[in-house]
């Protein structure tokens, strides 16, 4: 009797250790491609010494290796290689769809990047809205115009500065998902990547990518490769990573919202993505009634004559603000202009044009001609408008939505686009009142020196969508 019970017990203990250990499904099983369909292109897969081998190809658009399973919750690992020269990347939550552009690949995906731009681990929406969470990198250097000269950095420097350095070329390396709910996380050797809000898809199929090459042929035959590719589907809240290990920032796609982090750091909605509360005209009592529309949680200054306030004019918060991070979601079309002001005082220009502030540049550089007047490019993308010129090398992604923010803090000023710092100032000096003096500014008393002032978003007769209009207001 006293044996039996010994071996219940021991059985008891054997079934408590196991279920505290993840319940792993293996996704390749080291011999063939079973379980995985090709999709789109014509890209070559094999397997070679337990692995899978894609091997790129002339003339074929993407080529994709799909599970025929589809999975929504999950944590994912796997071990991958990449040849130089050759980009490719992990699908998640993704679908190939008839009524979907006849078929093609869409969906979420684990960048894997070799190139000197290190954006592996980032988060990428194949064929669909672009980058999600790009790892930024900070190759340039911010243009500084203080007293001093110095480079502070009021907020972090990249989104992500530690995860560029995360991959290793021409080596193994281990990726890590975590796709849970809204929540997606990526890891590469155990450095934290990305950290994404994001609801769009719900389900999907796992796939590894072949990126097309066009008619390369310095890169035709270039391989990428995965092996331990491996799935957890159960008791993710046991084995998830704690949000308090990822110590990195924190992207919130789904738009208008504020993720539980973003609320408890302080962050507010600037704009509700629904009305036009908090806002009214910069020369009106109440919000324009033309020139401005609300759709699909976009807000959009229509397309007008191109002059400054020609159309609906205009729009300004009803509060005014001091110290603060503003983040503002912009999408340029095509020759457009507009910008984004703070310190601005309404009261200013009563008459024809914009009102009066300091203004961040939204431009599109390649095609409208602003870009090329001013003083050294500083009239172009994210610059101070006609004062301090961003650099040459910006992060902007073409066709996409951007990021811009703004930080201050006392006479402290910065912009930055993409997650990269492009430009920092100090005002309320003798350096600021002189650059002033020689900019079209200099008509204006006290410009750009003032405690408080409202947010502005412009009408420059060109078409340009807003959203996530968010604040986070500073002691």
């Amino acid at each position: 009797m006293k044996r039996q019970v010994l071996i219940l017990i021991s059985l008891m203990v054997v079934i408590a250790i196991s279920a505290e250990e993840p319940q792993w499904q293996n996704l390749f099983n080291g011999k063939n491609l079973k379980g995985w369909t090709k999709l789109n292109g014509t890209a070559e897969y094999k397997v070679q010494d337990n692995a899978i081998v894609g091997i790129s190809k002339m003339g074929t658009p993407n080529t994709f290796l799909a599970t025929d399973k589809m999975y929504d919750n999950f944590i994912l690992e796997f071990e991958f290689k990449v040849d130089e020269g050759l980009n490719s990347g992990v699908q998640f939550r993704s679908n190939s769809l008839k009524d979907y552009q006849d078929g093609r690949v869409h969906g979420y995906q684990f960048e894997i990047d070799p190139s000197e731009r290190a954006w592996t681990g980032g988060i990428y929406d194949e064929a669909r809205r672009g980058w999600l969470y790009p790892l930024t990198y900070n190759t340039m250097k911010a243009v500084v115009i203080k007293p001093d000269n110095s480079n502070k950095y009021l907020y972090p420097s990249t989104y992500n500065p530690l995860a560029q350095k995360a991959f290793k070329k021409n080596e193994w390396n281990k990726g890590r998902i975590e796709a849970i709910g809204n929540s997606i996380r990526t890891w590469v050797n155990g450095i934290p990547c990305a950290d994404l809000i994001d609801d769009m898809t719900k389900s999907g199929f796992i796939a590894l990518q072949v990126h097309g090459i066009g008619n390369n042929e310095t890169l035709a035959g270039k391989t990428v490769s995965w092996r331990n590719i491996r799935i957890l589907t159960e008791n993710l809240d046991k084995f998830k990573t704690p949000e308090d290990e990822n110590g990195i920032t924190q992207i919130n796609a789904i738009s208008n919202t504020l993720s539980e982090r973003e609320a408890r750091e302080g962050w507010k909605l600037l704009w509700d993505g629904k009305t036009t509360q908090g806002w009214r005209g910069a020369k009106l009592t109440g919000f324009p009634q033309k020139g401005w529309v609300i759709e699909d949680g976009i807000l959009k200054v229509l397309k007008g004559s191109g002059g400054e306030s020609t159309n609906g004019g205009d729009i300004i918060t009803t509060k005014k603000y001091r110290n603060f991070i503003l983040k503002v979601d912009f999408k340029i079309t095509e020759g457009a202009n507009s910008g984004i002001k703070y310190f601005v005082d309404p009261d200013l220009n009563k008459g024809e044009g914009s009102a009066i502030g300091c203004e961040f540049q939204i431009l599109d550089d390649k095609n409208h001609p602003d870009a090329k007047l001013g003083v050294k490019g500083n009239r172009t993308l994210g610059s101070l408008y006609d004062l301090i010129p961003a650099p040459e090398n910006k992060p902007f992604f073409n066709g996409f939505f951007n990021t811009a923010m703004i930080v201050v803090k006392g006479n402290h000023v910065e912009h930055w686009l993409n997650g990269v710092k492009l430009l920092e100032y100090e005002r309320n000096n003798q350096m600021w009142n002189a650059l002033v003096a020689y900019s079209k500014y200099k008509d204006w008393p006290n410009f750009g020196n003032v405690e408080e002032g409202h947010i502005l978003l412009q009408d420059h007769g060109d078409e340009v969508w807003f959203r996530n209009v968010k604040i986070k207001e500073l002691e």
